[in-house]
């Protein structure tokens, strides 16, 4: 006989009636929460984060209960809810997002990944998981396969505090699954979030007016829309995938195909320069030594078991690349229509002076 903690098959197939997700006070843990507020299945949704959302997410959490818990104190609070799924997107990609620096950010993304998880085993009424994880978690290394599969382990230990913590986060759920194996847990690797609403530092970093680039390099990047990775997020709290998915935006752009399409300048410099900026608190624009080990070596992966699983594929990362430009304030990036409305002009202009000359020579 099924053990009750299993549920029957017709069970594990609906939707969760009590969602909590941690992460709200951030865009991409509200636009998740309302949406599966929205869906007429769910009873209740729970947004969890350690400061109070701000004004202008107010309007997307209306229909969420917000509760204002700090996950690296603990979180015993939430383990009588009732929860069915939970979403943990409280997951530090800076250090400089919140504050507190690198400290800060390992313990709300180490201890505060911990103290949930062993909440989570506390929770009788579980059944799906799911944990934001990044593509950082390859590494990066000249030693590097030209696409990584979610088999492929790292070559090197990471040099960046984010994707070691990326790792350790890893380390904890497969400890989970193994304690709680009738719970379907969802590890989504996502690469860099991209789109209109998107705001990161490697993104504000393309946004310069000249983009520092490491001289002799050119590595291939992909990208992730915002839209898509949303979309995945639902389906990952609404169905049953369990295992860890690669979710990125097929093909790739190098980092010059970029700065180009977003009109901006590239400044080559030595990889020395941008290595030892990079270790400065506030690092280059705000960018991570894991985001200059992406410039230097760039990072593909394969999504095959994401489409064969999901039955979904994300926009192409180009695609998703060309959507954050055009949402760009007016000016603000000179785009490639505008480039080549600017070269029209101009050759309108040279053929102008020389018929103008022409007619005044004969």
């Amino acid at each position: 006989m099924t053990a009750v903690a299993n549920g029957s098959a017709a069970d594990r197939a609906r939707a969760p009636r009590v969602v909590i997700v941690t992460g709200v006070s951030r865009f991409l843990g509200a636009t998740i929460a309302a949406r599966i507020a929205a869906d007429p299945q769910v009873h209740k949704v729970v947004g969890v984060d350690r400061a109070d959302p701000p004004d202008e997410l107010a309007p997307l959490l209306r229909d969420v209960a917000v509760r204002r818990v700090d996950l690296t104190e603990g979180a015993s609070s939430l383990v009588k809810l009732g929860a069915e799924a939970l979403v943990h997107l409280a997951v530090m990609s800076s250090p400089d997002a919140e504050g507190g620096g690198r400290a800060a950010m390992k313990d709300q993304n180490v201890i505060g990944t911990l103290q949930l998880l062993a909440a989570c085993q506390q929770m009788p009424s579980l059944r799906r998981l799911v944990v934001r994880s990044s593509t950082a978690a390859y590494g990066v290394s000249f030693r590097d396969p030209a696409v990584f599969t979610e088999d492929t382990e790292p070559r090197d230990v990471p040099r960046g505090g984010y994707a070691r913590d990326i790792l350790d986060i890893e380390s904890y759920v497969r400890g989970f699954r193994r304690r709680r194996p009738e719970v379907t847990t969802t590890v989504l690797r996502f690469a860099p979030f991209i789109g209109p609403q998107a705001d990161t530092a490697l993104l504000k970093f393309l946004a310069r007016p000249a983009v520092p680039t490491v001289l002799g390099r050119d590595p291939r990047l992909q990208f992730i829309h915002v839209d898509d990775a949303l979309e995945i997020l639902r389906r990952s709290v609404l169905e049953d995938h369990q295992g860890t998915f690669n979710v990125a935006g097929p093909g790739t752009l190098t980092l010059s195909q970029a700065v180009r399409r977003s009109g901006r300048i590239a400044v080559p410099v030595l990889e020395p320069a941008m290595h030892a900026a990079a270790s400065f608190r506030r690092g280059v624009a705000g960018l991570s030594l894991d985001q200059v080990d992406l410039f230097v070596h760039g990072r593909v992966v394969d999504t095959a078991r994401l489409v064969r699983e999901y039955g979904f594929t994300p926009r192409s990362t180009a695609d998703a690349f060309d959507d954050f430009v055009r949402a760009q304030k007016p000016g603000a990036v000179i785009t490639p229509a505008l480039v080549a409305a600017t070269e029209q002009r101009m050759l309108d202009m040279i053929r102008s002076v020389r018929e103008t000359r022409g007619r005044a020579g004969r």
